[in-house]
């Protein structure tokens, strides 16, 4: 699985699969980490299309916030469904991360 991954005024943009779970969250973990290694740290994560995540997903997002930040960069999160929200809720992610209801605005916000 390659994740979709594109760069707007110096911010990769990297799309989450539909389902974000144990089965996948390694390969997802390694191309977001690619990802942010071979770009500027500053990554929008649109999770427009991912629909169920688990323990496994949230970890790959943890991890990718953690290799940005490592490069002075930061990770903002986009287009989350209700369901995703309140799983960022649940565990207080939604503390820890900028959270965007538009991609736009998540890019714009490095500015």
């Amino acid at each position: 699985m390659k994740l979709e991954h594109r760069t707007e005024n110096n911010v990769d943009i990297v799309a989450l699969p539909n389902r974000l779970v144990m089965a996948n969250a390694a390969e997802a973990r390694s191309d977001l980490k690619q990802v942010i290694q071979q770009g500027s740290g500053r990554v929008v994560i649109n999770l427009s299309q991912t629909e169920f995540m688990d323990s496994s997903g949230l970890a790959v997002v943890v991890a990718g916030l953690q290799a940005a930040r490592k490069m002075n960069g930061d990770v903002h999160l986009a287009h989350m469904s209700d369901t995703i929200r309140a799983l960022f809720e649940l565990t207080r992610l939604h503390t820890v991360f900028q959270i965007f209801d538009d991609e736009a605005d998540a890019v714009a916000a490095f500015a």
